[in-house]
């Protein structure tokens, strides 16, 4: 079954990012290539460059994308070498850079076990080659570690009796697939709180695949680095998921307004419209902020 992902907030981020009459973009999570081949639609004399730590990802982006050969350059990269990427293109400005830090719907789909809901092994890597895994993770890290990371990335508030369990699970036998850490999680929370409006296991899965990818670390640098590029009137263009995504996003942008760097477009986050709601549920969390280089 080939699994389809639809791009988040297309329209709405593709006319902020290429409003400013610019020739060259940067797609930092090309994923699927969905959100790059609306942004290629949109004149012919731009090119783009995309970046994505997936190799499947990559895969699908460049049949995806075929008809714009030589309008379109793409790199395994994870998005914090941004800067590595574009001194590789010979590029010292950019006209915008879109980040939509979703997971995608075949990563979702996939055997990687980015989800609480298909039985697959503890993996959660978005680039396969890394050595740090959700496995690796669950079954060596520290309990103090572990109840810091559910804390901080997952806003877990059962993190200190999720952490007890898996730390005595381990013990007997290591945990090696979703669903065994599903049910450790099922095992230790309150009934009230596996009717609430979302899975039990999902801070926690959120807060794992976090850890593993180091995803806030990526994203702070990157943005820093945005900025060494970024033409006058450039965008930048970002599609978060979560509260603390967003808040990084946030306040990168306030403190480079307060500065006098950026011009902040968005005075609240854009999100999703009731039709792209009924059409696509996953985009429910979804907001977008952007900004201009002065």
């Amino acid at each position: 079954m080939k699994v389809v992902h639809k791009p988040v907030l297309l329209k709405e981020s593709v006319e902020l990012l290429t409003s400013n009459g610019g020739k060259i973009y940067v797609d930092c999570t090309l994923g699927g290539g969905g959100h790059a081949k609306e942004i290629l639609k949109r004149r012919k004399d731009i090119y783009l460059i995309g970046i994505d730590k997936d190799d499947d990802a990559i895969e699908i982006a460049k049949e995806n994308l075929k008809e714009f050969e030589g309008r379109i350059s793409i790199y395994k990269a994870d998005f914090r070498n941004l800067d590595l990427v574009l001194q590789e293109e010979g590029i010292e400005e950019v006209d915008g850079f879109l980040f939509d830090l979703g997971v995608s719907t075949f990563q979702i789909k996939g055997e990687r076990g980015f989800s609480f809901q298909i039985d697959a092994p503890l993996d959660m890597r978005m680039d396969p080659e890394q050595t740090l895994t959700a496995y690796k993770v669950v079954n060596n890290y520290p309990e103090k570690e572990l109840i810091r990371i559910l804390k901080e990335f997952g806003e877990e508030k059962f993190a200190v009796k999720i952490a007890k369990a898996i730390v005595q699970r381990r013990k007997k036998k290591p945990i090696e697939t979703t669903g065994e850490l599903v049910d450790i999680i099922l095992s230790v929370v309150p009934e009230y709180y596996k009717h609430g409006r979302i899975h039990p296991a999902t801070r926690t899965f959120q807060a794992i695949r976090i850890e593993v990818n180091k995803e806030l670390e990526s994203l702070k640098e990157a943005l820093e680095k945005t900025q060494e590029f970024l033409a006058p009137k450039g965008r930048l263009v970002v599609i978060s998921f979560h509260s603390l995504e967003d808040r990084i996003v946030k306040n990168f942008m306030k403190e480079r307004e307060n500065q006098g760097i950026l011009r902040i477009l968005t005075k609240k986050p854009i999100t999703p419209s009731l039709e792209e709601l009924k059409e696509n549920p996953a985009s429910r969390s979804a907001k977008l902020r952007a900004a201009e280089k002065l």
